[in-house]
Protein backbone atom coordinates (compact mmCIF):
# COMPACT_ATOMS: atom_id res chain seq x y z
CA UNK A 1 0.00 0.00 0.00
CA UNK A 2 1.27 3.46 -0.95
CA UNK A 3 0.99 6.40 1.47
CA UNK A 4 1.86 9.86 0.11
CA UNK A 5 0.85 12.16 2.98
CA UNK A 6 4.44 12.83 4.13
CA UNK A 7 6.18 12.78 0.75
CA UNK A 8 8.78 15.44 -0.07
CA UNK A 9 9.40 16.38 -3.71
CA UNK A 10 13.12 17.13 -3.55
CA UNK A 11 13.93 17.61 -7.24
CA UNK A 12 11.93 17.85 -10.43
CA UNK A 13 13.08 18.47 -13.97
CA UNK A 14 11.15 18.58 -17.23
CA UNK A 15 12.41 17.55 -20.67
CA UNK A 16 10.50 17.55 -23.96
CA UNK A 17 10.62 14.16 -25.73
CA UNK A 18 9.30 13.82 -29.28
CA UNK A 19 8.72 10.86 -31.57
CA UNK A 20 12.02 9.74 -33.08
CA UNK A 21 10.46 8.07 -36.12
CA UNK A 22 8.81 11.37 -37.08
CA UNK A 23 12.11 13.24 -36.64
CA UNK A 24 10.71 15.21 -33.72
CA UNK A 25 13.31 16.70 -31.42
CA UNK A 26 14.31 16.12 -27.84
CA UNK A 27 14.78 19.24 -25.70
CA UNK A 28 16.62 19.26 -22.37
CA UNK A 29 16.16 21.60 -19.43
CA UNK A 30 19.43 22.92 -18.05
CA UNK A 31 18.33 22.92 -14.43
CA UNK A 32 15.59 21.53 -12.17
CA UNK A 33 12.34 23.46 -11.75
CA UNK A 34 12.03 25.96 -8.90
CA UNK A 35 8.38 25.77 -7.86
CA UNK A 36 6.28 27.50 -5.24
CA UNK A 37 4.45 25.33 -2.72
CA UNK A 38 1.08 25.59 -4.49
CA UNK A 39 2.36 24.32 -7.84
CA UNK A 40 4.45 21.67 -6.10
CA UNK A 41 1.36 20.36 -4.29
CA UNK A 42 -0.60 20.26 -7.56
CA UNK A 43 2.18 18.33 -9.29
CA UNK A 44 2.43 15.85 -6.42
CA UNK A 45 -1.29 15.17 -6.73
CA UNK A 46 -0.99 14.88 -10.51
CA UNK A 47 1.91 12.45 -10.25
CA UNK A 48 0.93 10.31 -7.27
CA UNK A 49 -2.88 10.06 -7.08
CA UNK A 50 -3.18 7.48 -9.94
CA UNK A 51 -1.09 4.89 -8.06
CA UNK A 52 -3.81 2.84 -6.40
CA UNK A 53 -2.87 -0.69 -7.48
CA UNK A 54 -0.91 -3.08 -5.28
CA UNK A 55 0.55 -4.81 -8.34
CA UNK A 56 4.31 -4.40 -7.94
CA UNK A 57 6.96 -4.91 -10.60
CA UNK A 58 10.74 -5.19 -10.94
CA UNK A 59 12.99 -3.77 -13.62
CA UNK A 60 14.70 -6.65 -15.39
CA UNK A 61 17.06 -7.71 -18.16
CA UNK A 62 17.40 -11.13 -19.75
CA UNK A 63 21.12 -11.49 -18.96
CA UNK A 64 22.22 -8.82 -16.45
CA UNK A 65 20.05 -6.33 -14.53
CA UNK A 66 22.80 -3.72 -14.88
CA UNK A 67 22.13 -3.70 -18.64
CA UNK A 68 18.62 -2.37 -18.05
CA UNK A 69 19.04 1.32 -18.90
CA UNK A 70 16.42 2.66 -16.48
CA UNK A 71 17.86 0.55 -13.65
CA UNK A 72 21.35 1.84 -14.40
CA UNK A 73 20.41 5.53 -14.53
CA UNK A 74 18.10 5.41 -11.49
CA UNK A 75 20.68 3.51 -9.42
CA UNK A 76 23.16 6.32 -10.11
CA UNK A 77 20.65 8.87 -8.78
CA UNK A 78 20.14 6.86 -5.60
CA UNK A 79 23.92 6.49 -5.17
CA UNK A 80 24.65 10.15 -5.90
CA UNK A 81 21.72 12.61 -5.89
CA UNK A 82 24.08 15.25 -7.30
CA UNK A 83 23.95 13.29 -10.57
CA UNK A 84 20.19 13.93 -10.86
CA UNK A 85 20.44 16.37 -13.81
CA UNK A 86 22.82 14.19 -15.84
CA UNK A 87 20.85 10.99 -15.26
CA UNK A 88 17.53 12.68 -16.02
CA UNK A 89 18.93 13.53 -19.46
CA UNK A 90 20.04 9.91 -19.91
CA UNK A 91 16.52 8.75 -19.03
CA UNK A 92 15.02 11.21 -21.53
CA UNK A 93 17.39 10.01 -24.28
CA UNK A 94 16.46 6.40 -23.55
CA UNK A 95 12.74 7.24 -23.75
CA UNK A 96 13.36 9.04 -27.06
CA UNK A 97 15.11 5.96 -28.47
CA UNK A 98 12.04 3.85 -27.61
CA UNK A 99 9.54 6.35 -29.06
CA UNK A 100 9.58 4.93 -32.57
CA UNK A 101 6.04 3.67 -33.13
CA UNK A 102 4.34 6.12 -35.52
CA UNK A 103 1.40 6.60 -33.14
CA UNK A 104 3.47 7.39 -30.03
CA UNK A 105 2.86 10.99 -29.05
CA UNK A 106 5.57 13.38 -27.98
CA UNK A 107 5.16 15.15 -24.66
CA UNK A 108 6.62 16.46 -21.44
CA UNK A 109 8.81 14.00 -19.55
CA UNK A 110 9.18 14.69 -15.83
CA UNK A 111 11.90 13.15 -13.67
CA UNK A 112 11.47 13.57 -9.91
CA UNK A 113 13.38 12.61 -6.78
CA UNK A 114 11.13 11.91 -3.80
CA UNK A 115 11.71 11.33 -0.09
CA UNK A 116 9.46 9.73 2.53
CA UNK A 117 7.18 7.93 0.12
CA UNK A 118 5.73 5.18 2.31
CA UNK A 119 5.34 1.74 0.73
CA UNK A 120 3.93 -1.06 2.89
CA UNK A 121 4.80 0.87 6.04
CA UNK A 122 8.39 1.75 5.09
CA UNK A 123 9.47 5.33 4.25
CA UNK A 124 11.60 5.16 1.11
CA UNK A 125 13.36 7.28 -1.46
CA UNK A 126 11.94 7.00 -4.95
CA UNK A 127 12.57 8.25 -8.46
CA UNK A 128 9.40 9.15 -10.33
CA UNK A 129 9.16 9.17 -14.12
CA UNK A 130 6.06 10.71 -15.67
CA UNK A 131 4.94 11.67 -19.16
CA UNK A 132 2.07 13.88 -20.30
CA UNK A 133 1.01 13.35 -23.91
CA UNK A 134 -2.50 14.76 -24.25
CA UNK A 135 -3.83 18.29 -24.18
CA UNK A 136 -7.31 19.46 -23.27
CA UNK A 137 -8.98 22.79 -23.92
CA UNK A 138 -10.01 24.85 -20.89
CA UNK A 139 -12.18 27.95 -20.63
CA UNK A 140 -10.90 30.93 -18.66
CA UNK A 141 -13.68 33.16 -17.38
CA UNK A 142 -12.81 36.52 -15.86
CA UNK A 143 -14.59 39.81 -15.07
CA UNK A 144 -14.29 42.64 -17.58
CA UNK A 145 -15.91 45.87 -16.46
CA UNK A 146 -19.62 45.25 -15.97
CA UNK A 147 -19.56 41.88 -17.75
CA UNK A 148 -17.35 38.80 -18.18
CA UNK A 149 -14.96 37.60 -20.87
CA UNK A 150 -14.14 34.04 -21.87
CA UNK A 151 -10.89 32.80 -23.38
CA UNK A 152 -9.74 29.29 -24.24
CA UNK A 153 -6.38 27.75 -23.50
CA UNK A 154 -4.84 24.32 -24.01
CA UNK A 155 -3.31 22.61 -21.00
CA UNK A 156 -2.69 19.39 -19.10
CA UNK A 157 -5.49 17.89 -17.01
CA UNK A 158 -3.92 17.21 -13.61
CA UNK A 159 -6.54 14.53 -12.95
CA UNK A 160 -5.42 12.42 -15.93
CA UNK A 161 -1.81 11.26 -15.83
CA UNK A 162 -0.97 9.56 -19.12
CA UNK A 163 2.08 7.53 -18.08
CA UNK A 164 4.05 7.22 -14.88
CA UNK A 165 6.16 5.00 -12.69
CA UNK A 166 7.64 5.09 -9.21
CA UNK A 167 10.94 3.29 -8.64
CA UNK A 168 11.66 2.69 -4.94
CA UNK A 169 15.12 2.36 -3.46
CA UNK A 170 14.54 -1.12 -2.08
CA UNK A 171 15.05 -4.70 -3.31
CA UNK A 172 17.85 -3.40 -5.51
CA UNK A 173 19.32 -6.79 -6.35
CA UNK A 174 16.02 -7.82 -7.96
CA UNK A 175 15.53 -4.62 -9.99
CA UNK A 176 14.03 -2.31 -7.33
CA UNK A 177 10.30 -2.23 -6.55
CA UNK A 178 8.30 -0.47 -9.26
CA UNK A 179 4.74 0.82 -9.53
CA UNK A 180 3.56 1.82 -12.97
CA UNK A 181 0.59 3.58 -14.59
CA UNK A 182 -0.25 3.62 -18.29
CA UNK A 183 -3.68 5.03 -18.98
CA UNK A 184 -3.22 4.72 -22.75
CA UNK A 185 -2.24 1.06 -22.68
CA UNK A 186 -5.36 -0.03 -24.54
CA UNK A 187 -3.54 0.40 -27.84
CA UNK A 188 -0.64 -1.61 -29.17
CA UNK A 189 1.72 1.35 -29.51
CA UNK A 190 1.33 2.28 -25.84
CA UNK A 191 3.09 -0.82 -24.49
CA UNK A 192 6.44 0.80 -25.26
CA UNK A 193 6.29 2.48 -21.83
CA UNK A 194 6.33 -0.76 -19.82
CA UNK A 195 7.94 -3.19 -22.23
CA UNK A 196 10.54 -1.12 -24.08
CA UNK A 197 11.32 1.92 -21.93
CA UNK A 198 11.00 0.56 -18.39
CA UNK A 199 11.26 -3.14 -19.17
CA UNK A 200 9.46 -4.45 -16.10
CA UNK A 201 8.13 -7.83 -15.06
CA UNK A 202 5.68 -8.81 -12.33
CA UNK A 203 7.25 -9.04 -8.90
CA UNK A 204 7.10 -12.53 -7.42
CA UNK A 205 4.96 -11.68 -4.40
CA UNK A 206 1.64 -12.75 -2.88
CA UNK A 207 -0.33 -10.28 -5.01
CA UNK A 208 0.93 -11.66 -8.31
CA UNK A 209 0.86 -15.30 -7.14
CA UNK A 210 -2.84 -14.88 -6.28
CA UNK A 211 -3.57 -13.10 -9.55
CA UNK A 212 -1.69 -15.72 -11.57
CA UNK A 213 -3.47 -18.73 -10.09
CA UNK A 214 -6.86 -17.08 -10.65
CA UNK A 215 -5.93 -16.45 -14.28
CA UNK A 216 -4.90 -20.10 -14.58
CA UNK A 217 -8.22 -21.33 -13.18
CA UNK A 218 -10.25 -19.15 -15.52
CA UNK A 219 -8.22 -20.14 -18.59
CA UNK A 220 -8.36 -23.86 -17.75
CA UNK A 221 -12.12 -23.89 -17.20
CA UNK A 222 -12.97 -21.78 -20.25
CA UNK A 223 -10.43 -23.11 -22.78
CA UNK A 224 -8.94 -26.52 -21.97
CA UNK A 225 -11.84 -28.15 -20.13
CA UNK A 226 -14.36 -28.01 -23.03
CA UNK A 227 -11.66 -29.15 -25.47
CA UNK A 228 -10.93 -32.40 -23.60
CA UNK A 229 -14.20 -33.21 -21.81
CA UNK A 230 -17.93 -33.03 -22.42
CA UNK A 231 -18.97 -30.35 -19.96
CA UNK A 232 -21.98 -28.06 -19.83
CA UNK A 233 -21.69 -24.33 -19.24
CA UNK A 234 -23.30 -24.96 -15.88
CA UNK A 235 -20.56 -27.43 -14.92
CA UNK A 236 -17.92 -24.93 -16.01
CA UNK A 237 -19.59 -22.29 -13.87
CA UNK A 238 -19.68 -24.71 -10.94
CA UNK A 239 -15.93 -25.32 -11.16
CA UNK A 240 -15.20 -21.59 -11.27
CA UNK A 241 -17.41 -21.04 -8.23
CA UNK A 242 -15.61 -23.81 -6.34
CA UNK A 243 -12.28 -22.18 -7.19
CA UNK A 244 -13.46 -18.81 -5.86
CA UNK A 245 -14.88 -20.42 -2.71
CA UNK A 246 -11.58 -22.23 -2.06
CA UNK A 247 -9.54 -19.02 -2.38
CA UNK A 248 -12.00 -17.07 -0.25
CA UNK A 249 -11.93 -19.55 2.62
CA UNK A 250 -8.17 -20.19 2.70
CA UNK A 251 -5.37 -17.95 3.92
CA UNK A 252 -2.68 -20.02 2.21
CA UNK A 253 -2.99 -21.50 -1.27
CA UNK A 254 -1.78 -25.10 -1.47
CA UNK A 255 -1.75 -26.46 -5.02
CA UNK A 256 -2.11 -30.10 -3.99
CA UNK A 257 -5.01 -29.29 -1.70
CA UNK A 258 -6.67 -27.22 -4.45
CA UNK A 259 -6.41 -30.07 -6.95
CA UNK A 260 -7.85 -32.59 -4.50
CA UNK A 261 -10.73 -30.42 -3.24
CA UNK A 262 -11.71 -28.42 -6.32
CA UNK A 263 -10.60 -30.33 -9.42
CA UNK A 264 -11.20 -33.65 -7.63
CA UNK A 265 -11.42 -36.14 -10.53
CA UNK A 266 -8.11 -37.83 -11.48
CA UNK A 267 -8.49 -37.27 -15.24
CA UNK A 268 -9.34 -33.59 -14.66
CA UNK A 269 -6.35 -33.19 -12.34
CA UNK A 270 -4.05 -34.66 -14.98
CA UNK A 271 -5.46 -32.25 -17.58
CA UNK A 272 -5.10 -29.33 -15.17
CA UNK A 273 -1.46 -30.17 -14.43
CA UNK A 274 -0.66 -30.41 -18.13
CA UNK A 275 -2.39 -27.11 -18.87
CA UNK A 276 -0.63 -25.44 -15.93
CA UNK A 277 2.76 -26.29 -17.47
CA UNK A 278 1.72 -24.83 -20.84
CA UNK A 279 0.22 -21.77 -19.16
CA UNK A 280 3.42 -21.05 -17.21
CA UNK A 281 5.56 -21.38 -20.34
CA UNK A 282 3.31 -19.09 -22.38
CA UNK A 283 3.03 -16.43 -19.67
CA UNK A 284 6.65 -16.58 -18.52
CA UNK A 285 6.00 -17.17 -14.81
CA UNK A 286 5.68 -20.08 -12.39
CA UNK A 287 2.58 -20.92 -10.37
CA UNK A 288 3.96 -21.47 -6.88
CA UNK A 289 2.85 -24.69 -5.12
CA UNK A 290 2.19 -22.71 -1.93
CA UNK A 291 1.78 -19.01 -1.12
CA UNK A 292 -0.19 -16.59 1.05
CA UNK A 293 -3.42 -15.50 -0.63
CA UNK A 294 -3.47 -11.72 -1.13
CA UNK A 295 -6.90 -10.44 -0.11
CA UNK A 296 -6.95 -7.37 -2.37
CA UNK A 297 -5.71 -9.32 -5.38
CA UNK A 298 -8.44 -11.89 -4.74
CA UNK A 299 -11.15 -9.22 -4.50
CA UNK A 300 -9.96 -7.42 -7.63
CA UNK A 301 -9.80 -10.56 -9.77
CA UNK A 302 -12.96 -12.26 -8.49
CA UNK A 303 -15.06 -10.22 -10.92
CA UNK A 304 -13.20 -11.85 -13.81
CA UNK A 305 -14.19 -15.29 -12.51
CA UNK A 306 -17.90 -14.58 -12.44
CA UNK A 307 -19.88 -17.49 -13.82
CA UNK A 308 -22.10 -15.94 -16.46
CA UNK A 309 -23.89 -17.81 -19.25
CA UNK A 310 -24.77 -15.39 -22.05
CA UNK A 311 -27.78 -16.42 -24.12
CA UNK A 312 -27.93 -14.53 -27.42
CA UNK A 313 -28.33 -10.82 -26.62
CA UNK A 314 -31.37 -11.28 -24.41
CA UNK A 315 -30.33 -13.04 -21.21
CA UNK A 316 -27.40 -13.35 -18.82
CA UNK A 317 -27.62 -16.23 -16.34
CA UNK A 318 -25.40 -15.81 -13.26
CA UNK A 319 -24.52 -19.15 -11.70
CA UNK A 320 -23.37 -19.17 -8.07
CA UNK A 321 -23.47 -22.93 -7.49
CA UNK A 322 -25.56 -26.12 -7.67
CA UNK A 323 -25.30 -26.55 -11.42
CA UNK A 324 -27.22 -29.82 -11.03
CA UNK A 325 -30.33 -27.64 -10.67
CA UNK A 326 -29.88 -26.50 -14.27
CA UNK A 327 -30.88 -28.60 -17.25
CA UNK A 328 -30.19 -27.74 -20.86
CA UNK A 329 -32.45 -28.89 -23.68
CA UNK A 330 -33.55 -28.25 -27.25
CA UNK A 331 -37.08 -27.36 -28.37
CA UNK A 332 -37.66 -29.04 -31.76
CA UNK A 333 -40.80 -27.05 -32.49
CA UNK A 334 -39.19 -23.66 -31.88
CA UNK A 335 -35.73 -24.66 -33.04
CA UNK A 336 -34.20 -23.10 -29.95
CA UNK A 337 -32.08 -24.26 -27.02
CA UNK A 338 -33.35 -23.70 -23.48
CA UNK A 339 -32.33 -23.97 -19.83
CA UNK A 340 -34.56 -25.22 -17.02
CA UNK A 341 -33.79 -23.80 -13.57
CA UNK A 342 -35.01 -25.56 -10.42
CA UNK A 343 -35.26 -23.52 -7.22
CA UNK A 344 -37.02 -23.47 -3.84
CA UNK A 345 -38.07 -19.84 -3.63
CA UNK A 346 -38.04 -16.62 -5.61
CA UNK A 347 -36.83 -13.38 -4.06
Amino acid sequence: MLVTSEVKLEHIILHKVGNKSRDESIQFSKKPLDLDSTVKDLLQRYFLSPFKSEAYYNLYHESDINLNEVYNFVARIFDNPEAFLEQSENLARHLYEQSTHPNVKGGEFYVTYLHDLVLDGEALEAVGLFKSENRETYLKIYPSGDTFDIDSEDGVNINKLDKGCLIFNTDREHGFVVLTVDNLNKREEAVYWKDDFLKVQSRQDAYHHTQNVMSLCKAFVEKRLPEEFEVSRGEQADLLNKSVKFLKEKEVFDLQEFQNEVIAQPDLIQSFQSYKTEFETDRGFEIKPEFDIHENAFKKNTRFLKSVIKLDKNFHVYVHGNSENMQKGYDEERGLHFYQLFFKQES
